[in-house]
């Protein structure tokens, strides 16, 4: 059985490239049939969709990489000679290799980050229920699940790791003199903004708010942290009352446009906006960063802040790094087994 994984992560495509690729869990399901249907049979097929990567995983009589770029270019819309530039295609062996090293954070924008695991726990339940999973892949991403614990069981890799959410408030404290004096808002109410909300609340902020389209999320989150809450139409008129933005939804289009914190900027006077945009796609207009007085930061702009310190993790990497290559020998040994 081959199998093979066709896909994009953070170092090797921009952030505007990895905007067309990106897919939430509700469009796993029909994404994975529209490419069982391109290469014209049954193949086993996962779908891994986060901010810094979307990967293929396929399984079936035999490799069709040539088939799987050009369905992918066609679903984000570029030609197959832009993807091409910028995709790694992995067949078997190396295919798992990838899959282990994903799971346990080592090719991650945080080295050592545990938020991959379920993401990808995530992405496997989702083919499942789309009934696209089968024996080969079932068994590589549960043994991935196995690898990834014993990494961060017996290593220390995400021990000084620095997490997005601390990159921002990192970034914050080099542009105001103190945080507790800032007024700061929350977009979204997921996963990834309750531990932001988590770091800048440790700096007892002079205020915190939460705009999230679904209030009932909106509330539950704001209660942990003694924040306002208000919805995602409120945002145009009550920017401007907000010294630091931080955004993170699974909105398709910017909620945030470049007319809006043009008035807001306006009627702050021009004290200057902090915004990070933790979305794939964007929530903020990429256009925001060019005015004078805004400081916008993507999840590209944190890599340099999070980068550092890889130096100190440099012998838990090798001692997972290990880890991960005794797993693929495992399961090219049980593959074996199954297939004889």
């Amino acid at each position: 059985m081959a199998v093979w994984t066709l896909g994009i992560n953070h170092t090797t495509a921009p952030l505007a490239l990895r905007e067309r690729f990106s897919f939430g869990l509700d469009q796993v399901g029909p994404t994975l049939s529209s490419l069982r249907n391109a290469l014209g049979w049954q193949p086993e097929t996962t779908l891994i969709s986060t901010c810094n990567r979307t990967e293929i995983y396929c399984a079936g009589e035999q490799a069709q990489l040539q088939n799987t770029m050009e369905w992918m270019a066609h679903s984000g819309g570029v030609s197959t000679d832009t993807l091409r530039d910028h995709a790694y295609v992995l067949e078997d062996g190396m295919a798992a290799r990838h899959a282990f090293r994903v799971a346990s954070g080592l090719d991650s924008m945080v080295l050592g980050e545990s938020q991959i695991l379920g993401q990808i726990k995530n992405a496997v339940r989702a083919a499942e229920a789309a009934g696209t999973m089968g024996s080969t892949l079932s068994q590589l991403f549960q043994r991935s699940f196995a690898v990834a614990k014993e990494v961060r069981t017996c290593t220390e890799i995400g021990a000084h790791s620095i997490s997005m959410a601390a990159a921002a408030v990192r970034l914050a404290g080099q542009l105001f003199e103190n945080l507790s004096d800032i007024k700061i808002l929350f977009v979204g109410a997921g996963e990834m903004i309750e531990l932001s909300a988590t770091h800048f609340a440790a700096r007892k902020p002079r205020q915190i708010a939460i705009a999230n389209r679904t209030l009932a999320r909106g509330e539950e989150l704001a209660l942990k942290f003694g924040a306002e809450v208000m919805r995602l139409a409120e945002l145009p008129d009550r920017l401007h009352e907000f010294d630091a933005v931080i955004s993170c939804t699974a909105s398709t289009l910017p909620l945030i446009g470049l007319g809006s914190v043009e008035r807001a900027l306006k009627k702050r006077r021009h004290r200057p906006m902090f915004m990070v945009d933790l979305a794939v796609p964007r929530d903020i207009e990429a256009e925001v960063k060019d005015l004078d007085d805004v400081y916008l930061y993507t999840v590209d702009d944190l890599a340099g802040v999070v980068q550092t310190g890889h130096a100190n993790r440099q012998a838990a990497v090798a001692q997972a790094e290990a880890i991960v290559d005794a797993g693929v020998q495992s399961l090219d040994r049980k593959s074996t087994r199954l297939n004889s």
